[in-house]
């Protein structure tokens, strides 16, 4: 049986995306394959990163008590980039049969299609823009995978980045829920308002990291 590299299992609520505010369980799992700029979770993907081998049983367990404890409906699979734990597509339907959303937190560069066979879990792909110093690495197939239920998702730490995903947008004409979310600290989101406002960009959304707001910026476990 597999098993995955968990570094971190709690209950908290989705700080954004389209389940933002509904409580979930988060499995966050060590390792990427991405270097991004201004990444909050940077110390999950260190070589020293301190991680439980956890088998899809356990994981499954974890799950069946947030289920009975919390009453929790959603899990978030997150990292670090999940899609990269050998053994994920067992988890994914693993979780699905005892009745919950999956959703999958994924930074971009990871060929979502095989994922697409059987219980298919919602995605939130990522488009790293280029702040993040990542792009080169955008796998954009993907894009025209996602359906109403997934989102895309553009971190956004200056203006430059706003336009490139205006044109991205413009460009791929994604048929799910685009987000614009701001880097913390680094662009006013209000600044981002009245370039939605400018560009006309209609079909998509402001989001701001509700976890970053009720409790400190760099709170883990939340």
């Amino acid at each position: 049986m597999s098993s995955l590299k968990l570094v971190e299992s709690f209950v908290s609520i989705n700080g954004e995306g389209q389940m933002a505010g509904a409580l979930a369980l988060f499995l966050r799992f060590a390792g990427c394959n991405l270097r991004c700029d201004w990444c909050d979770t940077s110390w999950a993907n260190e070589k020293d990163t301190k991680y439980e081998l956890a088998s899809i049983s356990r994981l499954c367990g974890i799950a069946r008590q947030a289920i009975e404890q919390q009453g929790v409906k959603c899990v978030t699979l997150t990292g670090g980039e999940p899609l990269l734990q050998e053994g994920i597509g067992e988890l994914i339907e693993a979780l699905t049969k005892l009745g919950l959303r999956v959703e999958i937190e994924t930074n971009g560069s990871v060929d979502i299609a095989p994922f697409m066979k059987r219980c298919r879990p919602v995605f939130t792909v990522d488009y790293k823009l280029p702040s993040s110093k990542m792009e080169r690495h955008m796998f954009t197939d993907n894009i025209a995978l996602l359906k109403d239920w997934d989102s895309l998702k553009f971190v956004c730490g200056s203006v430059q980045d706003l336009n490139r995903a205006a044109q991205i947008i413009e460009q791929y004409k994604p048929q799910c829920r685009v987000f614009l979310s701001p880097v913390f600290g680094r662009i006013d989101p209000a600044d981002m308002v009245e370039f939605m406002k400018e560009h006309k960009l209609g079909s998509a959304r402001l989001q701001l990291q509700l976890h970053k707001i009720i409790w400190h910026p760099d709170a883990r476990g939340v």
